[in-house]
């Protein structure tokens, strides 16, 4: 276990580099997004995968959401989006702000779930940005174990998955928020599934066609 303090400004370049390496090498690294601690690994790598879900003690057939450091990237992932669902991209990445999609048929990754769709989102945390930009999309879950609270900072993650966590970066404690909002763009129009931060009638400025959460859920 490596653990770099960065509320040091100074270690904030070896934090990134050292991430990069860590995920490089199909291991695990813990860092903060924008509301809870998180543990990450290279969505490409299957020995990073199955060591996070060994890690999370995860059973869920459910996909793993990915996080990426650019809307770019994100698109990169995605099937051809059509416009009220290219401007949700655009008018809230980054931000709190969960899409699931069609995939990319050609994307060489096992994450769970049905294969064909991806959840993604773009945090707005400048460390998290940073080691998504170089390492590249990773899949990205709170650092806490089953039935256990979302760690708000460094201490509770390490105390939760011990050495699970190949690499810890301690930013400082989180601030609580509200969930993301989750939207699904796999359909036209697009559906609500979840409201957190962003509500129902935000998301409408931008794609006045976007169905609130279906009455059954």
């Amino acid at each position: 276990m490596t653990y770099i303090d960065c509320t040091d400004p100074a270690n904030r370049e070896r934090a990134v580099t050292q991430a990069v390496q860590t995920a490089r090498r199909h291991q695990l690294v813990v860092f903060p997004t924008d509301s809870v601690y998180a543990i990450a690994c290279d969505a490409f790598s299957a020995i990073g995968v199955e060591r996070l879900i060994e890690a999370k003690e995860r059973v869920s057939s459910a996909g793993l959401p990915v996080m990426v450091g650019s809307i770019r990237a994100g698109k990169a992932l995605m099937r051809a989006l059509p416009a009220e669902a290219e401007a949700l991209v655009n008018g809230f990445w980054p931000g709190s702000l969960t899409i699931v999609s069609a995939a990319q048929p050609t994307l060489n990754w096992d994450l769970g779930g049905r294969d064909e769709t991806v959840t993604l989102r773009m945090p707005v945390h400048p460390l998290a940005l940073d080691i998504l930009r170089d390492v590249g999309p990773m899949v990205v879950v709170a650092a806490n174990k089953p039935g256990e609270s979302a760690p708000l900072n460094c201490a509770e993650a390490r105390t939760q998955l011990g050495d699970s966590g190949y690499l810890y970066l301690d930013c400082g404690p989180c601030q609580p928020a509200p969930p993301s909002t989750v939207v699904d763009l796999t359909d036209s129009p697009p559906q609500l599934l979840r409201e957190g931060e962003l509500s129902l009638e935000t998301l409408q400025t931008v794609a006045p066609s976007l169905l609130p959460i279906p009455s059954d859920t």
